[in-house]
């Protein structure tokens, strides 16, 4: 069997930090990851802004999954106790949140980000373009990126979310209403949210049409 340089790479760090009571620290990694794409988040949007006088980025927010949450999806894909594995498969244990005033924005700082040199994307998932069934629509993107440690790099993942105002506040909403159904939402309520998506992309829309008559 052929060994994933990847998987391998973060057993080795396993065999380091992610010892008995210290899965918290094997999440510094995430952490620092997390913290590097913040940095080059807010460069873009300061020297993007100076020079169009446009700032792309409304506000960024950031998490990394907590072990419980980690552990939980571990035993639903069916991945055992092995945390390395975990490490490896899983796409969103470290996340950052990119809002942005206008769809035209969530495009542009995505194309921005990627084309670092240092910035490897995985994987996008345009729910923008194609829109889930309840409505949501945001801009995912899955990257990986080189994290200088004392002693070694390592490349881990994160999960980007680019969406405007409009969208996060509809996801925002709809995320609390869900819950309090457990993810059993009636059909007619179900309707409904969708229905405000919809409504929420109109206003992108018309809101994108007054900031290019004002440019």
């Amino acid at each position: 069997m052929t060994t994933d340089p990847a998987a391998e790479d973060l057993r080795e760090a396993a065999d380091e930090l992610a010892v008995a009571g210290q899965l918290p620290r094997f999440l510094l990694m995430y952490k620092f990851a997390i913290e590097e794409l913040m940095t080059k988040l807010r460069i873009l949007s300061e020297e993007f802004d100076f020079v169009h006088r446009h700032d792309p980025i409304e506000h960024i927010t950031s998490r990394v999954k907590r072990p419980e949450a980690i552990k939980e999806k571990v035993r639903r894909r069916g991945l055992g106790d092995d945390w390395i594995a975990a490490a490896h498969v899983l796409d969103d244990i470290a996340g950052i949140r990119v809002v942005c005033p206008f769809v035209s924005d969530v495009h542009q700082v995505a194309r921005m980000l990627t084309a670092q040199d240092d910035v490897e994307l995985l994987r996008t998932k345009d729910y923008i373009a194609k829109p889930k069934a309840n409505g949501y629509r945001s801009l995912h993107l899955i990257v990986r990126i080189p994290v200088f440690l004392s002693d070694r790099v390592e490349k881990v993942k994160v999960e980007v979310q680019l969406r405007t105002i409009a969208m996060d506040f509809w996801a925002a909403v709809e995320h609390k209403l869900s819950y309090k159904y457990a993810d059993s939402v009636p059909d007619d309520f179900a309707g409904e949210l969708a229905a405000a998506a919809r409504t929420a992309a109109d206003l992108d829309a018309r809101m994108a049409a007054l900031h290019e008559r004002i440019r």
